[in-house]
């Protein structure tokens, strides 16, 4: 039976791909940067990695003799690796323009050491492509229903609407931004 993987524990072994930590380290990563909306709390990163580990995605070696702190140090395995290079490479659909644009942001975060750059140059434009055709939609139907609307749910329409806008801005400059690195 295939175990599932949530998005902590990618997120974990995207942290991990060629740069083995301990559950501390990882726990100082989640606090100090955006990645904390999946978690910073001890008791989520810890049995994430037993899980991950247990699955036999991760191994965890222990560091540090007698006398000085000891610590355990986690790293992917080979399937591991595989199955962070196969949720990377996923075919990126509108759904997730949709519904999951903080995933797609941290699947993005761990493309080049993982899948290349080439690999990431596809997901930004497939991320555009699906920005471009999902942003009109959006001010088609703003603009239908706003005499419908209460001026609270038009202003909270139009920040959604901006946000995909200001993502959609963002891939151009990034596919740019590779693109001057060729």
């Amino acid at each position: 039976m295939k175990q599932e993987i949530a998005r902590l524990g990618y997120a974990l072994l995207g942290l991990l791909h060629g740069n083995p930590s301990s559950g501390y380290d990882l726990r100082k990563i989640f606090a100090l940067t955006p990645m904390s909306t999946f978690s910073d709390s001890p008791g989520a990163i810890y049995p994430a990695l037993r899980r991950l580990q247990r699955a036999g995605l991760v191994r965890g070696q222990v560091e540090g003799g007698s006398g000085s702190r000891r610590r355990q140090v986690f790293q992917p395995t080979s399937t591991g690796t595989a199955a962070l290079k196969q949720w990377l490479t996923l075919p990126l659909e509108h759904e997730d323009v949709v519904r999951r644009m903080e995933e797609l942001s941290l699947r993005f975060a761990f493309m080049d050491l993982v899948v290349g750059k080439h690999g990431s140059v596809r997901f930004l434009k497939s991320l555009e492509r699906e920005l471009k055709a999902y942003v009109p939609t959006l001010r088609r139907y703003l603009e239908s229903m706003k005499a419908k609307m209460p001026l609270s749910s038009r202003l909270a329409l139009e920040n959604g609407i901006r946000g995909y806008e200001t993502h959609l801005r963002w891939a151009r400059a990034a596919v740019s931004a590779y693109e001057k690195e060729v």
